[in-house]
């Protein structure tokens, strides 16, 4: 692992970076886990000079705006990859979860609350209140935040979804936390089970989020690279924990926070600075100023 103090850029090995992508807490966003000014003029210098800025998380928005990008046109890949949206919330891919396969996990579970999200919305097998009561375990700054950003969003959430409703959509990701330790066992040996339909992408170790199992950020992006007509190699990627392993693994130009896992940073082999530094926005801009 080469660790960079003021970190290598791609065009010091002759490549144009034309599309950056970020995870978003622990990589892009503040310590606080927001956005400020410092990384929204950041992200501005470097749209405004032609290249693509992507946002990469586990979360569902389909817009920059309500990421607290505010009017910035990016382009975002969320829910882990399921869906990607371009600039203005235009969704341009999604992948589905197999009907069947989610039919046989709703009814192995009839008592869990799964949080089922679909391009045209979220359905809860659940009560408001259960799917509330799922986020006030985690601990810690990110939990909390997790939690607070839970109740603001669910007022467009459908609750009280039956299996047959969920079913009537194409559900892209199922999120469920595990409060019960039996449940998460169960939960788990039923992904493992079908670990060829199924994937668990999961920030939290009590938490389920689940997709398709070709889905992940990586694979996403290269989606979108060649959508937008980029190259592999004419892509940097920033991330700090497991869901960016498969990101971080597929690119050249990868780059992981100096507060990032030991696994993200064995996977982009290149450590910048810390995110409440705003490591990756100045390496964007750093980048894209050396390119000319």
């Amino acid at each position: 692992m080469r660790l960079y103090f003021l970190a290598k850029t791609a065009s010091e090995v002759g490549t144009l970076i034309r599309l950056f992508a970020s995870d978003l807490d622990g990589t892009l966003y503040n310590a606080l886990h927001e956005t400020d000014r410092g990384i929204t003029r950041r992200l501005r210098r470097v749209v405004g000079a032609g290249r693509h800025v992507a946002l990469a998380t586990g979360r569902w928005s389909s817009t920059a705006a309500e990421l607290g990008f505010g009017d910035l046109p990016l382009e975002v890949v969320s829910a882990n990859g399921a869906f990607v949206y371009a600039p203005g919330g235009r969704l341009i891919r999604s992948v589905a979860i197999d009907p069947a396969v989610l039919e046989e996990l709703l009814g192995a579970f009839p008592t869990a609350c799964f949080v089922c999200i679909a391009p045209e919305g979220t359905f809860v097998r659940g009560s408001r209140d259960q799917q509330e009561a799922s986020y006030v375990a985690p601990a810690g700054i990110l939990g909390r935040l997790v939690a607070r950003r839970a109740r603001v969003r669910n007022d467009s959430f459908a609750f009280d979804q039956t299996d047959a409703q969920v079913l009537g959509h194409q559900v892209c990701k199922v999120n469920c936390r595990a409060l019960d330790a039996g449940l998460k066992v169960e939960v788990d040996a039923f992904v493992r089970e079908h670990a060829g339909a199924l994937v668990n992408a999961s920030f939290d170790g009590d938490l389920f989020e689940l997709t398709e199992a070709s889905v992940n950020k990586g694979e996403s992006l290269a989606w979108l690279a060649d959508h937008l007509g980029i190259a592999e190699d004419e892509v940097a990627v920033y991330g700090d924990g497991g869901n960016d392993l498969a990101m971080l693994e597929r690119f050249d130009h990868a780059y992981a926070t100096s507060n990032a896992s030991s696994e993200a940073k064995r996977a982009a082999g290149t450590v910048i600075g810390s995110c409440a530094l705003h490591a990756v926005p100045r390496h964007m801009l750093a980048t894209v100023r050396r390119e000319g």
